[in-house]
């Protein structure tokens, strides 16, 4: 299983110095990993933490998204990523802060009810967005994508406590519609401050 994990993570591509974003003139994020080809924002719709239908094109629509799928009970690359995006959003204007939107989709829901998903995301911020769907729906989603299915093992301890293997990437989506970079498991925060600010100016 941890082998599978490691092969999942991702966190081994190379970073990208420079990307250079077509039709746009602000500053190239100095991090991450360009797409080549851009990745269009998906439609796709799951349920929120309130119970609610969430439509993502429309919901995110114009706004940089930070994307990304994992489960609450992740011991590493989930609460990092929450984390050091969170600590970086906070220290940004508030102007430039009602601009950001960060979308959680839990790929277990088996065990991330949605009163569960919303108390962990509310120890990183309580304005990210948390949704839930079944196993197919949501690994259709990761398709889209072009990430891989999450996989999920048989509880294997006596408390069944599991781990999902799951692709530990953060696609940002820019107010242009569409992802020119992801970033993989360790990055930093000093990273994302360098390139939060350049990310907002991409398609205004």
């Amino acid at each position: 299983m941890l082998r599978l994990l490691r092969l999942l993570r991702l966190h081994r591509l190379p970073a990208a110095a420079s990307l250079c974003l077509a039709a746009c003139t602000a500053p190239a994020p100095a991090h991450g990993v360009a797409l080549e080809p851009p990745l269009p924002r998906p439609s796709f719709t799951l349920t929120d933490t309130q119970g609610k239908p969430y439509d993502f094109a429309q919901r995110t629509h114009g706004r940089l998204t930070f994307l990304f799928f994992g489960y609450t009970s992740c011991p590493d690359v989930c609460p990092v990523h929450a984390a050091n995006i969170a600590a970086v959003l906070h220290k940004l204007p508030f102007e430039d802060q009602l601009k950001a939107t960060l979308v959680f989709v839990t790929v277990d829901p088996a065990r991330d009810s949605l009163p569960a998903l919303r108390a962990w995301l509310d120890h990183f911020d309580r304005t990210f967005v948390g949704l839930r769907g079944g196993e197919s729906a949501v690994d259709s989603v990761m398709g889209k994508l072009g990430l891989p299915a999450a996989i999920r093992a048989a509880p294997a301890k006596p408390n069944g406590w599991y781990e999902v293997g799951h692709a530990a990437v953060v696609i940002v989506f820019t107010a242009d519609d569409v992802a020119h970079v992801m970033y993989p498991f360790g990055t930093r925060q000093v990273d994302w401050a360098e390139d939060i600010p350049r990310l907002l100016k991409v398609g205004r």
